[in-house]
């Protein structure tokens, strides 16, 4: 049995606690999540230069998972084209059960050792590609075949999980694993444990993204202005990060099409196409195009 489905005897009877007390358990254990994912920082480090060198190169990032913690990943994967633009084609999440499983349980969809496989080999997977496989026990076999199958391939295999015990840390490439040990509710693992894996994809996808020039000093460059909303939001950072005004930003949005290239504009008093020419010879990272 992994650790992540043991019974905590501190909440026995938890259903006869006073309310308060329910509510104050119920915040610290997700308080103990986080502080759990902390103590993989070195191989996230690690996987964060590792994962941007092979999608540099044009891979993708393809997440494993089931149940919750495919749930998990579904979200990771979907977030990062309207927050970082990055492309959706190259953000793929497949879930034990098929996308289906995402809303209505399918129940022994995880036990599956072809799914995975199958799903990956239609994906034509390649040695520039990231899988991460995600799984609280790190022994869901969906999980375990379908990175075993990206390994062989040569594809870079990462695992997300909370038992050090796991079979699938000691199978991937680099294993980020968060200790959070039992539950509040016995096998619960969408408390501490979903947490505490949604703080890991959330930091390994997001330093992934800073690695690859889509952030600059702090701010989504790389997020295009499809409504109202957003294109405000690109004229005033545009004006902050060149200290001009909102017109003059507004101009150099209209005429270099995106952030990025508008900055460059600006800041190295280029036209469009000369801005996105140095964009382009240094791999879009926009520091870079900045220096001299």
């Amino acid at each position: 049995m992994s650790s992540t489905e043991h019974a905590a005897a501190r909440f026995a009877g938890i259903e006869d606690w006073p309310t308060a007390d329910l509510a104050s358990a119920l915040l610290e254990t997700q308080l103990a999540a986080v502080s759990a994912a902390t103590s993989a920082q070195a191989a996230l480090a690690q996987a964060i230069d590792a994962a941007a060198e092979r999608l540099a190169q044009g891979g993708r990032l393809i997440y494993l998972g089931a149940g919750t913690s495919g749930r998990l990943a579904v979200l990771d994967a979907a977030e990062l084209p309207p927050t970082f633009n990055w492309p959706a084609e190259r953000a793929i999440a497949l879930m034990a059960g098929g996308p289906g499983a995402v809303v209505n349980a399918v129940e022994g969809a995880e036990d599956s050792v072809t799914e995975a496989p199958a799903a990956l080999k239609a994906l034509t997977l390649t040695a520039l590609d990231v899988v991460i496989g995600v799984a609280a026990s790190g022994r869901t076999p969906y999980v375990r075949a379908g990175l075993a199958a990206a390994k062989a391939i040569g594809a870079l295999t990462l695992s997300v999980t909370n038992a050090p015990e796991a079979p699938l840390a000691a199978e991937a490439d680099i294993a980020l694993t968060a200790a959070t040990g039992a539950e509040i509710i016995a096998g619960s693992t969408r408390m501490k444990a979903g947490t505490a894996q949604k703080v890991l994809l959330n930091c390994l996808s997001t330093g992934i993204m800073i690695r690859l020039g889509y952030v600059y000093r702090g701010r989504m460059v790389e997020m295009r202005p499809t409504n109202v909303k957003l294109h405000a939001r690109a004229v005033a950072m545009i004006a902050d990060l060149t200290g001009e005004n909102t017109e003059a930003a507004e101009k150099a949005l209209q005429a270099g099409g995106d952030i990025k290239t508008a900055v460059a504009m600006l800041l190295l008093t280029l036209d469009a196409k000369a801005a996105t020419a140095r964009l382009t010879a240094t791999g879009g990272k926009l520091s870079a195009a900045l220096k001299d």
